[in-house]
């Protein structure tokens, strides 16, 4: 079902929970972004794959002890257990004469509950009847986490990892240089429990809107040997009506540029889409930032001149920044005392010693420091085609120059 819209009938298999049959379809043009439909039939593997990422991934810290407690063989089958529901998108399983209707089980706007979400973040769960009907059974990621109704909102509550925890102040810090820099972001707060942080996040997806990610559209076009991840990515878009893309690509590549966000992979970026017009309406905000900033790297080594690795379209930041299109957007002068404020957000933490805050807060110095001699470098010429003029001494390079 996507929404209150029939699309196939499928059949799971009862030891594993994978489709292993689709039957009729109903509404082809309803079928999830990315899987291949021939002659108005959708793969199954291609399916398949999309049900399967539904699941708790096999990464997600101490998972499968944790499967073992719920008593589930699969992560399909406890997908399967809350009809496949998501607070990403509006897609879910309809048992044939159940009779179930969308407006009673969607978690948009029905409540639920929290005990899967609970025994993901090693707590117990005793003394009353373990309910399944939960989000959190189709969360993706490797970080411990859970979803929570506060106030209303559906709120992503997610731990951190290692010796420093440092995800969740680097979620924090991310949203405090986006909103200085004015790029559309979800907002990352900070909560602990047991001493442990956590960041928390409203869901930006509604019960109109679903996430598309960047993997699942760009299998709607195929890509040409000769042609680049990104250029396959901004022609996906723009053949979706996205002409704006580049400039939401430029806010995300210079944000994971100074926090050395090391995971920005093609599940954790992509656009939004009306679910019940099928409309694209743009870049998704920019969310997901804690695996960045020398969050796993000792002490001692933060600030090191090492190159280190990045994603999704090159291989390390010195390569990826050079995509970026425009600055005109960008005043880093935004970002003075960033530094200080982040300071004062890991003052408490008991896991980030004073001289790891030194060196982290002095390392964003010197990454702000570095974009802006990019950026001097940047504008120091104008590109036609494939030759740039240098604006100062009137001198033609052939080829690109940073």
């Amino acid at each position: 079902m996507h929404r209150e819209i029939p699309v196939a009938q499928i059949v799971l298999n009862p030891a594993n929970g994978w489709i292993q049959k689709i039957g009729d379809v109903y509404d082809a043009a309803h079928v999830p972004v990315g899987v291949a439909v021939k002659e108005g039939r959708p793969d199954r593997a291609g399916l398949n794959e999309w049900w399967r990422g539904r699941g708790i991934p096999a990464s997600r810290d101490a998972f499968y002890g944790k499967l073992e407690e719920l008593g589930i063989a699969t992560t399909e089958l406890l997908a399967e257990r809350c009809y496949g529901l998501s607070l990403s998108d509006q897609y879910w399983l309809c048992p044939e004469g159940s009779g179930l209707k969308w407006k009673e089980v969607n978690f948009f706007d029905n409540p639920f509950s929290e005990d899967v979400g609970n025994v993901l973040l090693g707590e117990q769960v005793s003394g009353q009847p373990f309910s399944l009907v939960s989000p959190d059974n189709t969360s993706d990621g490797w970080l411990r986490k859970k979803w929570k109704i506060v106030d209303g909102r559906r709120c992503l509550i997610k731990g951190g990892s290692g010796a420093t925890q440092q995800e969740p102040y680097n979620e924090v810090l991310a949203t405090c240089m986006m909103e200085r820099l004015g790029i559309p972001h979800a907002v990352y707060g900070l909560c602990h429990e047991k001493g442990y942080p956590y960041s928390i996040c409203e869901d930006f997806i509604t019960a109109e809107t679903e996430l598309v990610t960047a993997w699942y559209l760009m299998r709607t076009k195929k890509r040409e040997n000769h042609t680049s991840v990104y250029q396959h990515y901004v022609d996906c878009c723009e053949k979706n009506g996205m002409m704006e893309i580049r400039n939401s690509l430029d806010q995300m590549i210079v944000l994971d540029y100074l926090l050395l966000n090391e995971d920005r992979h093609q599940n954790n970026f992509g656009v939004v889409r009306d679910a019940r017009t099928l409309e694209y309406l743009g870049a998704s905000p920019v969310f997901d930032t804690g695996t960045s900033f020398w969050w796993s790297t000792p002490t001692a080594m933060i600030g090191s001149l090492a190159r280190i690795h990045c994603k999704p379209f090159k291989k390390f930041h010195e390569e990826q920044i050079r995509l970026v299109n425009s600055y005109d957007w960008l005043e880093l002068s935004r970002l003075r005392g960033v530094d200080e404020e982040f300071r004062e957000i890991i003052r408490d933490s008991l896991f980030i010693d004073a001289e790891r805050r030194d060196r982290l807060c002095a390392a964003l110095n010197h990454r702000i420091d570095g974009l802006q001699r990019i950026m001097d470098s940047h504008a120091k010429y104008t590109f036609v085609d494939n030759i740039s003029m240098d604006v100062r001494e009137n001198t033609v390079y052939h080829g690109k120059i940073f």
